[in-house]
């Protein structure tokens, strides 16, 4: 399971992700509320453990904007403010769940818990559609029309994001995390390599779907205008 922590305190963000991942949860950290937003936005996560009080946007926006967005990814809001109104306010604004600050770690993760058991579990088996495409993750195969073709794993892993985040531009940043891990050192070439492979890709089995470069951003996947 894919969790974000937004927390602007790097240390308590650090301590965190090393901690849940000692729970086998698969984490990313940011540290202002504008990334992470566009994070949550990016559809990558399956929970996020956002901080109320944020440079750049404060939590509060960010749970607004997502949800405004039509984002449903749990949130668990961390915040100082422990009063009964700052709690409503959170709730009220979309957060799944509020902790206090100082908290022990154990029920931050037993919330986490909590929350999991009521999301149905990600239907990963399921084949992943885009205009005339469907791609099956379990098997690795691209299918157009008849055609198909079978992707590496890393080519899979890009086509998922991109398939499940359709007409939404991709920052390379979110993507480098999401393929690769936010603690690679993967170098930023790579993410070209590949986009160029699933172009390939999308050519061989003759799709009219496309992969556009946002200059400057990323990348989107989009219907072809030809």
């Amino acid at each position: 399971m894919n969790l974000l922590l937004i927390e602007d305190d790097e240390k308590l963000c650090e301590t965190l992700k090393y901690q849940l991942e000692q729970e086998q949860f698969s984490v990313d950290c940011c540290y202002d509320g504008f990334t992470g937003l566009n994070l949550l936005l990016s559809g990558s996560y399956d929970l996020a453990v956002l901080d109320r009080m944020l440079p750049s946007m404060d939590g509060l926006q960010v749970l607004r904007e997502i949800r405004a967005q039509g984002i449903q990814t749990p949130v668990v809001l961390l915040t100082a403010l422990g009063e009964l109104q700052d709690r409503i306010t959170g709730l009220d604004y979309g957060a799944d769940d509020y902790i206090v600050k100082p908290f022990a770690f154990e029920e931050l993760a037993a919330r986490i818990r909590c929350i999991v058991r009521r999301v149905p579990e990600l239907q990963e088996h399921d084949e992943l559609k885009f205009e005339d495409l469907q791609y099956d993750p379990q098997q690795n195969i691209l299918t157009c029309k008849g055609k198909s073709c079978t992707l590496s794993r890393r080519e899979g892993d890009l086509m998922e994001l991109f398939l499940r985040n359709p007409r939404q531009t991709l920052p390379r940043g979110v993507i480098l995390s999401r393929v690769w891990g936010s603690n690679s050192e993967v170098e930023d070439g790579n993410l070209d390599n590949y986009i160029h492979f699933i172009r390939r890709r999308l050519k061989t089995v003759e799709s009219r779907a496309n992969l556009k470069t946002m200059r400057g951003i990323g990348y989107r996947l989009e219907e072809s205008h030809v």
